[in-house]
This record gives C-alpha cells, structure tokens and sequence, in this order.
C-alpha cells in the first residue's frame, strides 16, 4: 500500500493529517524496497537470490545432481564421464551468479534494516513526544479542574453564608410582622 504524498509529506503546521500516518517514517525509505530495484528485473533477481536458501532449492539441486551422475554412471548417457567436469563447470558458473547475487541482497537487506531502524527510531520519538504532551496537557487540566474546584468550594461556603442570612432574616421579618 503506496501512502499518498500529501499524508506523507504534509508541512509541519498541518500536524493532526501528519500524525495520522502511521508510516510516514518509512517513507522517505521507500525506494529501498527491492533489493535490486523496483523493475521486473530487480524483483526477479531478488526472487532468485532469496530461492537459494530455500529447501526447495537445496531438495531440486540434489535431485538434479543425483539424476547427472546416475544418468553417467549408469550407462544411460556418457555426456559427462566421471570426474565430471561439465557438472563441475555448471555449478562454478552458478556460484558465479549467485554469489554476487546473495551478497547484493544482503547489502540491500542491510540497508533496508538500517532506514527501517532509524524510522522506527523516529517513530518511538515521536510517540514518547507525544506522551509528554498528553502528561503536559493532563497535568494543565489537573491544575484547572483544581482551581475550579477551589472556585466552587468558596462559591458553595458563600451560598451558605448568604442562606444562613437569608434564615435569619426571615426570622426577623416573622417575629417583627407578629410582635407587629
């Protein structure tokens, strides 16, 4: 999944669309992708780099490379006599591409480990960041919800006060208006 450019590269005072894409670290690490590059020959040659480690890989080569020697041994055939050099040739020149080939994704697979390090490196900063601000911003809230309770303790001690005179005004208006 491609982020869209404007996510990605949103300028600093649009923050809240920035802090919404969660791979906006990894971004500017996209072209490391493929280890070859992004063309179909970079995908397949990455492809048949990684399929030599595969045990399938390991399982078709022994097949291959019993089936040459029985088909040799056995009379079968006589195109690659014992010692055979042919086999020998074949796998030299396939340890001549793959090689190359293995150290190639290697680099890359290094360097893809590395961008994907240090945006997660950014990632966790950004995050911890973020977490200082929302304790910034908890903490401002204590301190108002505090203030505010204060306010209403002093405005409940007041309506208190003026209940207790309202009281005791009344009661002076009653015995006035009786005794009266």
């Amino acid at each position: 999944m491609q982020p869209n450019s404007t996510t990605a590269s949103a300028p600093s005072g649009d923050g809240a669309a920035r802090h919404h894409h969660h791979l906006r670290f990894h971004v500017p690490h996209a072209h490391l992708a493929h280890a070859f590059g992004g063309d179909s020959f970079g995908i397949k040659a990455e492809a048949f780099a990684r399929f030599f480690g595969t045990p399938t890989f390991l399982i078709v080569q022994t097949v291959l490379v019993a089936a040459w020697i029985g088909v040799n041994v056995g009379g079968v055939t006589q195109f690659d006599v014992y010692p055979f050099i042919l086999l020998n040739l074949a796998f030299s020149t396939q340890a001549a591409y793959a090689a190359p080939l293995i150290l190639l994704a290697q680099t890359r697979q290094a360097d893809r480990d590395k961008a994907h390090a240090e945006a997660d490196a950014l990632h966790r900063e950004a995050l911890a960041e973020a977490a200082e601000e929302r304790q910034r911003l908890a903490a401002d809230y204590t301190a108002k919800l505090l203030e505010l309770l204060e306010q209403n303790t002093k405005l409940t001690a007041v309506t208190q006060e003026l209940s207790a005179r309202i009281e005791r005004l009344t009661a002076e208006i009653h015995r006035t208006v009786v005794a009266g």
